[in-house]
């Protein structure tokens, strides 16, 4: 299981690094307006992935038990319906992309953006709507656990995606240019993994001819649940800049988004367990070993507050001057300020996101915790619109902070009374000794912030390089002393020893 994380982590890594080029290098060759364009056209468009219905999620579930119990004829069904209903889907997705074209033309968009905002929003109704089929190949990967070819193809995406944004944009920058390389892109990362599947599960099919309504039934008893969790999703982290647009106008949306993002990232590094523990969930239960799933949740959760808090601590304290100088002064104040507000609230929330959810959902309770993220997800679109003017882009934050804590807190429970653990038994695992661990930690942080006043980009390197260390140093020797499920002392006993015999 860690070396399928760990390649998702590292592909995760390159997609931040490719952002950290990306983001500055877009601002800047668009401007302003057209960045806060672009970001309203990703949001409209990002919508539509919504018709999906959880039939990608419930793809990988079905998959998953049919692979995992050497079904191959049921495998290629689910192959066949899933593929089905992807192309159905992409042709409503066409249809819905026109009629939301309304909606991106109600913003005030610069006269001088119109001609290029228009064709980029039908490009990205394009790839949207092919992106549909381009998750089948990911789903049959996910569901052979064959989590390292996927990520390594993700990774060349990525590579693909920075070299032709910088290229082309440098010679025309326009929208049409940024949505056309997404579009190229999406091309690649399909070709490439339906390759690697035909040479390494050769007993795969994809033909319509396997489409079997019983399945897709099956498939959308569970995919209905899976959809009110994405809904809630994009409620809650893509809404964000709509609000923004129609309330603050179109020029605010960089400095949320952009404090956003890296909150956004932090998620996915998170979420990338959630992707391994869902299919592994779905194997360990439907094998009758709840025990190792109990062990799954507990270690796997206080994995994940731990790398919340280390990313976490170095982003409340010096994520603002990480913004000022890797975006542009401007953005220290009003985008810190939302950083250090969605970064509080994450700090209980990703740990609930990445395990206790996807443990839920492989085990094939989804309802709750769906309705639970749909109605964070309104709630966040409620509090936002009320606290928008008058307290401004810190009140979208907040609208987006309260709900999340309050569905960690709901999920949580539900996890630990489907797997019979106490929360006070949870709680008393995962969470002292990670909390007491930070603290020196943090106080290194204050003493580079307000000690040695860091301002500069090669001093928030020194800081974060340092606290790494610190972090490293801690967790090994405090933390994770002694666990009974984690003792990273041991196993780095253990390793030195192979090293020296070797």
């Amino acid at each position: 299981m860690l070396r399928n994380v760990g390649s998702t982590w590292v592909m995760t890594l390159v997609t931040m690094a490719a952002t950290y080029v990306l983001t500055p290098f877009i601002i800047h060759s668009l401007g302003s307006a057209g960045y806060g364009t672009w970001i309203l056209i990703a949001s409209i468009t990002g919508y539509i992935n919504l018709l999906a219905l959880g039939v990608p999620m419930a793809c990988v579930r079905y998959l998953a038990a049919h692979v995992a119990a050497g079904d191959v004829r049921q495998m290629n069904k689910v192959i066949g319906s899933c593929a089905g209903l992807y192309l159905l889907i992409g042709a409503g997705a066409v249809v819905l992309g026109g009629m939301l074209a309304a909606a991106f033309w109600m913003y005030d968009i610069p006269s001088g953006l119109h001609l290029d905002a228009g064709l980029a929003y039908g490009v990205m109704v394009l790839y949207v709507s092919a992106g549909f089929i381009g998750l089948l190949p990911e789903g049959i990967l996910f569901a052979h656990l064959d989590f390292v070819s996927r990520n390594a193809v993700r990774i060349a995406g990525v590579l693909l995606r920075l070299s032709l944004t910088v290229v082309l944009l440098k010679l025309h920058p326009a929208l049409l240019v940024l949505a056309s390389v997404y579009l190229v892109c999406l091309t690649f990362e399909f070709s490439v993994s339906w390759l690697i599947i035909r040479r390494r599960y050769p007993a795969v099919r994809l033909n319509l001819a396997n489409f079997d309504r019983s399945t897709v039934r099956e498939i959308f008893s569970f995919s209905l649940y899976v959809l009110l969790l994405q809904a809630g999703g994009r409620l809650s982290f893509e809404s964000d800049a709509l609000v923004i647009g129609a309330f603050l106008g179109v020029g605010a949306v960089p400095y949320y988004v952009i404090a956003n993002s890296l909150i956004v990232y932090l998620m996915e590094f998170v979420i990338a367990i959630a992707a391994v523990v869902t299919p592994m969930a779905t194997k360990l239960n439907a094998e009758g070993r709840r025990d190792e799933l109990k062990e799954i949740f507990l270690k796997w959760s206080k994995v994940a507050l731990s790398l919340s808090m280390m990313v976490g601590l170095f982003l409340i304290v010096l994520g603002p001057t990480f913004l000022a100088r890797w975006i542009d002064p401007s953005f220290e104040q009003p985008s810190g300020q939302v950083l250090r507000i969605l970064m509080l609230s994450s700090l209980p929330f990703l740990p609930v996101r990445g395990v206790a959810l996807p443990i839920l959902m492989g085990l094939g309770k989804p309802k709750a915790p769906t309705i639970a993220f749909l109605i964070a997800g309104l709630l966040n679109v409620v509090i936002s619109v009320a606290l928008a003017r008058p307290l401004g882009l810190a009140g979208v934050a907040l609208g987006t902070a309260i709900p999340n804590v309050l569905f960690a807190v709901a999920v949580l429970v539900l996890a630990c009374r489907e797997l019979g653990i106490g929360v006070s038994q949870y709680t008393r695992y995962v969470v002292p000794r990670a909390v007491i661990g930070a603290v020196p930690v943090l106080a290194l942080l204050l003493w580079f912030k307000f000690g040695l006043q860091v301002r500069d980009m090669t001093g928030l390197v020194a800081s974060g390089s340092a606290m790494v260390v610190l972090f490293a140093v801690t967790w090994v020797f405090y933390v994770y002393r002694d666990d009974p499920l984690v003792d990273l002392r041991s196993r780095l006993g253990r390793f030195r020893l192979r090293r020296s015999r070797a």
